[in-house]
C-alpha cells in the first residue's frame, strides 16, 4: 500500500516536460504529448503547447555553454530551474513566446544560472537573457544569477507586468549598448537656422534665448513659430555656455540667501514657472537669473539607446514582493530597473547600481515595506516619469494631479553621485507622496533643488538638508533634542553642497533635531510637514 502511494504521489508531482542540458547536447522526457511538439536541436531545445486550460509544467537542469529553450505557449506555464547553468551564443537563453503567464522557479536550496554572450535587435534574436513576450512571474525559494556580457544585451525583458517575489536574484549587465538614437529636444523651430536664434541671430539678450533675463521683459531673439527642431548642446557657443554658467551662479546666491525659495527655474517674469514639487516662490514676481546647470544631461532630455544594456525592464508593471534582488548595469542609458507603467516594491531588499537611473518608470513608483538601496553614478537614483509630469515652459502643459512617487513605509535610500542637476528622487514637477517609511536621499537637482512634497503631500515630516557636503565613507547621522540617534547613513561617494531629502518615523512636528557630518553640524526645528533646511 506504502509503494502505490509513494508510485501516485511521483505521478501527481511529475512535470510535463523534463530537459537536462549536457554540454553541447540536451535530453528531453516528455510525459504530455498531445497538443506538444518538442524539437531539439543539439543543447537547442523548441517547444510548441496548445494547451489553453492546462498550466505546461517543465523542469530543467543540467549545464550547458550554448544552450536554449524557446517556448511557445497558448496557456500557462511553469518553468522549474533544478540547479541548471544555461549560456546562449545567439538569442534568450529562456525565451518565452508567452500569450499568458509564465512562471520561472528557482527550486529551493539550488544555484542556477543563465548567461547571454551575444546580441542584436533582429526580430528572432531576443537581446535579453530572460526574454518574455506577456507577463513573467519570477519565484522560487533558490537563487537565480543573470548575466549579460554582449553587447545589446539585457538582463530581463518583458512587454508586460514582471512580478518577483521570493527568490533571490542577481543580475548583472555588462555589454555596450547596440547604439545611440539622435538627440533631439522640442523647441519650437525658428526660420532658417532652427530652433535657437545663435544659428542665424548673434544677438542673444537671455540666458535662454528670447527670455529676460535682469528685469528685461522685452523678447530679444525669441522663440519664433514654427516646427520642431532638433537641438544638440554640443552646439552652444562658449559664450552662451558662459552665461549659462554665470546664471546659475546667482542663482546659487540668490537661494543662498533667500529662505522662500523652494525650487522653480529662475529667470522668467512674472512668475511664470512651476517651481519643484508644485510651490511657487513666495512674495517674488521673477527672479534674476537663468536655467540652472545642465551638466549631465539636465533639463534638454537624456540620450535614448538602441538596445540599452539594462538590468530588469517591462513595458508593463513591475511588482516586487519578499525577494532578494541585487541589479548591476555599467554602460551608458542602462537603467537597473525600468518599469513603463509603474514599480511597486512591498518587502524584500533590493540593491540597484547603475551609470544611469538606478530606478525609472513611465508612471507611479511605489515604496510599501522594502528596504530598497538605488544608486546612480550619473543620473537620478529614483526617477518617475509620468504623462504630463514634466512642465514645459513654452506652453501646452496639463500638469499631472497623480502622485509620481509614493513612500508608505520601508527604507528608501536613494542617491544620485553625480549631483546637481540629478537627484535622488526625482519626480518631473509631478506630487511627491511621503506617507511613512524611512527616506533618505542624496543628490542635487536643478540649481541644487530636487523634487520635495508640499506640506499636504508630506504625511510625514520632512526635511531638505540643502548644502551638507558629504564625505565618502563618513557618516551622516541626526539627533533629536535629547542627543538620541534618530537615524545615520553612510554613503560611498563624497557630494559638494547635496540637497538630501529625508524623512524618518520618529520626526515630530515642533520637535529640534541636529544633523552632523564630519566638519558640518546644523540645528532645526521642524516647524511644518515639510521644512528646508539651509
Amino acid at each position: 500500500m506504502g509503494a502505490l502511494l509513494l508510485f501516485m504521489g511521483s505521478v501527481c508531482s511529475a512535470e510535463d516536460i523534463t530537459i537536462r542540458y549536457n554540454g553541447n547536447k540536451a535530453k528531453v522526457q516528455q510525459s504530455k504529448k498531445d497538443s506538444v511538439v518538442v524539437t531539439v536541436d543539439g543543447a537547442c531545445v523548441n517547444i510548441e503547447s496548445l494547451y489553453q486550460n492546462h498550466k505546461l509544467s517543465l523542469r530543467l537542469t543540467g549545464s550547458s555553454d550554448n544552450g536554449q529553450l524557446i517556448l511557445k505557449t497558448k496557456g500557462k506555464a511553469k518553468l522549474t530551474l533544478e540547479g541548471l547553468t544555461l549560456t546562449s551564443l545567439e538569442g534568450a537563453p529562456i525565451h518565452l513566446k508567452n500569450k499568458k503567464k509564465v512562471e520561472i522557479v528557482a527550486k529551493k536550496g539550488t544555484v542556477n544560472t543563465l548567461s547571454i554572450t551575444a546580441c542584436n535587435d533582429t526580430v528572432n534574436h531576443k537581446g535579453a537573457v530572460i526574454w518574455a513576450k506577456d507577463k513573467l512571474l519570477l519565484s522560487g525559494a533558490g537563487t537565480l544569477n543573470i548575466i549579460a556580457t554582449g553587447d545589446g544585451c539585457r538582463g530581463i525583458k518583458s512587454k508586460k507586468d514582471i512580478t518577483i517575489e521570493d527568490v533571490t536574484l542577481n543580475v548583472t549587465t555588462s555589454g555596450n549598448n547596440l547604439g545611440e538614437k539622435p538627440f533631439s529636444f522640442g523647441f519650437p523651430g525658428g526660420t532658417e537656422g532652427g530652433g535657437f536664434p545663435w544659428a542665424g541671430d548673434s544677438t542673444i539678450q537671455a540666458g535662454f534665448p528670447g527670455f529676460p533675463i535682469l528685469g528685461d521683459s522685452t523678447m530679444r531673439g525669441g522663440f519664433p513659430g514654427g516646427g520642431m527642431m532638433p537641438f544638440n548642446f554640443d552646439d552652444i557657443p562658449e559664450e552662451v555656455r558662459q552665461q549659462f554658467e554665470e546664471m546659475r551662479k546667482r542663482f546659487e546666491e540668490r537661494m543662498a540667501g533667500d529662505s522662500t525659495m523652494r525650487g522653480g527655474f529662475p529667470g522668467f517674469p512674472g512668475g511664470g514657472m512651476m517651481p519643484f514639487g508644485g510651490m511657487r516662490p513666495e512674495d517674488e514676481d521673477s527672479i534674476d537669473g537663468g536655467f540652472p546647470d545642465f551638466g549631465g544631461g539636465g533639463f534638454a532630455g537624456k540620450h535614448k539607446y538602441v538596445a540599452a544594456t539594462k538590468g530588469i525592464a517591462s513595458k508593463g508593471k513591475i511588482t516586487i514582493n519578499s525577494a532578494n534582488i541585487t541589479v548591476r548595469t555599467s554602460t551608458s542609458g542602462a537603467e537597473g530597473i525600468e518599469g513603463r507603467e509603474g514599480i511597486v516594491f512591498n518587502s524584500g531588499n533590493i540593491d540597484v547600481l547603475s551609470p544611469d537611473d538606478a530606478i525609472n518608470a513611465g508612471a507611479c513608483i511605489e515604496f510599501n515595506g522594502a528596504h530598497v538601496l538605488a544608486r546612480s553614478t550619473g543620473n537620478d537614483a529614483v526617477d518617475s516619469n509620468p504623462k504630463g509630469g514634466f512642465f514645459m515652459p513654452f506652453g501646452g502643459n496639463e500638469q499631472n494631479s497623480e502622485p509620481a512617487i509614493i513612500i508608505r513605509g520601508g527604507t528608501v535610500y536613494a542617491w544620485s553621485q553625480m549631483g546637481s542637476p540629478e537627484e535622488g528622487l526625482d519626480c518631473d514637477f509631478a506630487p511627491l507622496v511621503i506617507e511613512g517609511g524611512e527616506v533618505f536621499s542624496a543628490g542635487g537637482g536643478m540649481g541644487e533643488m530636487p523634487s520635495v512634497p508640499t506640506n499636504e503631500n508630506a504625511k510625514q515630516p520632512t526635511i531638505l538638508l540643502i548644502g551638507i557636503d558629504i564625505q565618502q565613507d563618513e557618516p551622516v547621522q541626526i539627533y533629536d533634542a535629547d542627543g538620541k540617534l534618530i537615524t545615520t547613513v553612510t554613503i560611498p561617494f563624497s557630494l559638494r553642497r547635496s540637497a538630501s531629502l529625508v524623512s524618518n518615523p520618529a520626526f515630530k512636528l515642533g520637535g529640534t533635531y541636529t544633523v552632523k557630518t564630519k566638519g558640518y553640524e546644523k540645528t532645526f526645528t521642524l516647524n511644518e510637514a515639510f521644512t528646508a533646511v539651509r
